[in-house]
C-alpha cells in the first residue's frame, strides 16, 4: 500500500516530463546507430521515426457520467493532448448483470505503440475474469482474486491469437482496475496506471506502479533474458507489466508471467468503509504531473464547488495539461455518499479567489505596460507564479486557475488597447472557452449557431475563423514548455 511517488516530490514536473522523453529519444538514437534519431533523414527506403507529439494539442475532451442504484456516481474524461494519437481507452459498468447488480466495474486502459490492444482489452477483459466463475454473491476475497488474474491472463492469451491475425504484436496496454463489491475494493493494477481511493480526507490506498527498474520487475525481467537501461527494459519499454507487447513474451520455457514483460495483476483488497469519499482511476498522464495527494486534496476541494463530476474531471484534466503533461490524459472519479458536497463557503472563496486574481492580473499588465513592454500573456503568468496568492485549491495552485487569468488577461489586453473587432474577439474567446468546457458537442453547435446571428461586430464568417484561431490554436495554448509558469 502506498500514497506517494517515491522520488517525484522534489523535481518539477516539467523537468520529469523533459527527462522522460530525454530517455526515449535517446534510446531511438542507439537503435538507429547514432545516426540523428527521430529527426534523421535514414536515406531511401529506410523507416523514420515520426515524432510522437503534435505542433498544438488536441483539447477537446470525451466525458461519461453516470450512476447505480446504491448512491455510487461516476464521471469520466479523456482528452488527447499533446500526442499524436489518443491511445486510452476505458469501461465504466456502474452496475454488472443478474446476481451481481450491487457491483460495479471501472478500468483504464493505456495503450502504447497502437491504441488496438487497450481498445481490444476494454471490450474482453471484464467478460474474461466474470466466466472464471469466481465471482459471486458470496463475495469471497480469495476467489475474487483469483478470478481477476485468471481474467487477465485468459484475455492476453486471446490477444496474441488476435494480435498474430491482425498484425498488433508491438502494441501493448496498462490496466487499472477496480471491481466494487457491497463489502471490498478489488484493486487489479497492470503497469503505471494507478487507482486511488480517498477516505475521510486522506489518501487511504493507491496501487503500486510496475517499472522495470523496481528490484522484483528488474528481477524477473533479467532471469528472462532481458535488461534494464535508461529505466526501460532492454533500454525502451518503460513499464514491466502489461496486456500484449508480445515481443517481451518469447522466453522459452517460462510461463507468461516469468516473461520480461508479465500480464499478471497486482490485486489487492480493501474493505470498504462509511467514511470512503471518492476513487479515482487514471493513467500516467495524470500521474506524471500530480502526487497522489496532491489530487486527492484537489477534487475534494472541487467537490465543494461544483456539482457536475464531469466538470471535475475536465479540471483535473486542464491542471495536468497546464502543469506540463504531454501524454494523453484520461480519468474516472467515482464518489459515494461521504463525499464532500456543495459548500456555500467554499463558493463564496472560490468567487473571492477569482476576483482576487483578476486584480492581480490587472496590477501586472499595468506594471509591464509602464515599463514599456507591451505584455503577453507568457509574461504576466511568469510574474504571477511569483506572486503570493492566498486561497490557491489544495493540490491545485495557479495552474488549476490558469482558465480564470486567461480570461483576466484578455479583459485587461482589450481595455488597454480598446478596438471595436477586437472587443468582439474577446467575448467570443471567452464563450469558446466556456463551450468547450462545460457542453458537449451537439450543445456547441446550437449556441454556436445562435451567436453567429447575434454578433455586432462580426459577420459569420469572420466569427467562425476568429473564434477557431484564438480559441483552440492561439496564445492561450502555449507550446510544451510554456505550460508550467
Amino acid at each position: 500500500m502506498r500514497t506517494t511517488r517515491k522520488g517525484s516530490v522534489e523535481m518539477p514536473a516539467f523537468v520529469r516530463q523533459l527527462v522522460k522523453e530525454t530517455e526515449k529519444r535517446v534510446s531511438s538514437f542507439f537503435k538507429v546507430g547514432g545516426r540523428g534519431g527521430a529527426e534523421h533523414m535514414q536515406g531511401e527506403g529506410e523507416e523514420v521515426i515520426p515524432s510522437p507529439y503534435l505542433d498544438r494539442p488536441v483539447l477537446d475532451k470525451l466525458t461519461e457520467e453516470g450512476c447505480s442504484r446504491w448512491g455510487l456516481t461516476y464521471a469520466l474524461g479523456s482528452m488527447q493532448g499533446w500526442r499524436a494519437n489518443m491511445e486510452d481507452y476505458h469501461n465504466c459498468v456502474p452496475q454488472l448483470g443478474a446476481g451481481l447488480a450491487d457491483w460495479s466495474f471501472f478500468a483504464v486502459f493505456d495503450g502504447h505503440a497502437g491504441n488496438q490492444v487497450a481498445q481490444y482489452a476494454s471490450q474482453h477483459l471484464l467478460n474474461q475474469v466474470l466466466a472464471t466463475g469466481g465471482i459471486g454473491p458470496e463475495d469471497h476475497p480469495d476467489r475474487v482474486r483469483g478470478s481477476f488474474t485468471d481474467g487477465f491472463l485468459h484475455t492476453d492469451k486471446h490477444l496474441l491469437t488476435a494480435a498474430r491475425r491482425e498484425g498488433w504484436e508491438r502494441g501493448g496496454t496498462t490496466v487499472t482496475s477496480t471491481l466494487i463489491s457491497p463489502r471490498y475494493f478489488y484493486f487489479a493494477n497492470c503497469g503505471d496506471s494507478r487507482a486511488m481511493l480517498c477516505r475521510a480526507g486522506q489518501v487511504c490506498f493507491s496501487t503500486e506502479d510496475h517499472k522495470p527498474y523496481s528490484p522484483l520487475e528488474r528481477e524477473r525481467i533479467e532471469s528472462a533474458g532481458g535488461s534494464v537501461s535508461l529505466q526501460r527494459i532492454n533500454g525502451s519499454l518503460a513499464v514491466s507489466r502489461a496486456l500484449g507487447d508480445f515481443s517481451y513474451k518469447g522466453a522459452e520455457n517460462r510461463p507468461p508471467t516469468q516473461q520480461m514483460v508479465s500480464p499478471e495483476p497486482e490485486v489487492c483488497v480493501v474493505e470498504r468503509s462509511p467514511g470512503d469519499e471518492f476513487l479515482v482511476l487514471a493513467c500516467d498522464g495524470v500521474w506524471d504531473t500530480v502526487s497522489n495527494e496532491e489530487l486527492c486534496a484537489f477534487i475534494r476541494s472541487r467537490l465543494r464547488v461544483c456539482t457536475d463530476l464531469r466538470d471535475v474531471c475536465s479540471q483535473v484534466i486542464d491542471l495536468c495539461l497546464y502543469k506540463g503533461s504531454l501524454d494523453n490524459i484520461s480519468i474516472i472519479l467515482v464518489c459515494f455518499p461521504g463525499a464532500p458536497q456543495l459548500s456555500a463557503e467554499a463558493l463564496h472563496q472560490e468567487a473571492a479567489l477569482e476576483d482576487l486574481l483578476k486584480s492581480k492580473v490587472a496590477e501586472i499588465y499595468e506594471e509591464l505596460s509602464s515599463q514599456g513592454e507591451d505584455p503577453d500573456l507568457l509574461s504576466v503568468l511568469t510574474v504571477l507564479a511569483n506572486t503570493d496568492v492566498p486561497g490557491l485549491p489544495p493540490g491545485g495552485g495557479l495552474q488549476s486557475k490558469r482558465n480564470c487569468i486567461i480570461s483576466a488577461y484578455y479583459e485587461k489586453k482589450e481595455a488597454h488597447n480598446p478596438t471595436t473587432p477586437n472587443v468582439s474577439v474577446c467575448i467570443y474567446i471567452k464563450l469558446s472557452q466556456l463551450l468547450y468546457q462545460y457542453y458537449v458537442i451537439s450543445e456547441r453547435v446550437s449556441i454556436y449557431a445562435q451567436s453567429l446571428n447575434s454578433s455586432p461586430y462580426l459577420s459569420p464568417g469572420a466569427w467562425c475563423f476568429t473564434v477557431l484561431v484564438h480559441s483552440v490554436n492561439s496564445s492561450p495554448y502555449l507550446s510544451p514548455g510554456a505550460w508550467c509558469f
